[in-house]
């Protein structure tokens, strides 16, 4: 391994916690979701009580979080529950060392111990990146959507 390369065996992934809310907030601004470190901590406690059909895991090396991944059930009408993956992220210059991997390896764990069959991820139409990743990673691109959005 070169300097800049990393053992995925040697990251850990937990849930997040409070304290990691000013590396998580790094991580959005890295994602294109810019929020603040006391935004991101609210975000993590509001979601730490849905935690029964929602996780948000980190990925950490000595102690720093280097990733995170979030997944949620979703439940609909129309088809049979499924786990969403909603967010991932690995640090700059860490990326292409399977954390990503490693962290999508765990959400799916967490999927099937819901008793989920199937996951389901998004990834902006611009994201070219992000779909080699998810593609390489056995998803299949299954459908094209448009989003829209009305405040309340």
């Amino acid at each position: 391994m070169g300097m800049t390369e990393i053992d995925a065996g040697t990251v850990t992934v937990r849930r997040v916690r409070l304290e990691d809310a000013e590396a998580v907030a790094e991580l959005n601004r890295q994602l294109g979701y810019p929020a603040t470190a006391d935004e991101v901590r609210e975000r993590i406690a509001l979601l730490a009580s849905c935690a029964e059909n929602q996780a948000v895991l980190a990925a950490c090396m000595n102690d720093e979080v280097v990733g995170w991944i979030e997944v949620a059930i979703v439940l609909h009408l129309q088809s049979p529950p499924f786990a969403l993956i909603g967010g991932l992220v690995v640090k700059e210059g860490m990326r292409g060392q399977r954390i990503g991997r490693r962290l999508c390896e765990e959400a799916e764990a967490w999927a099937r111990e819901k008793g989920m069959q199937m996951v389901r991820v998004t990834s902006r139409s611009t994201r070219e990146d992000a779909h080699r990743f998810y593609l390489r990673d056995g998803f299949r691109d299954v459908k094209t959507s448009r989003v829209f959005e009305k405040f309340l």
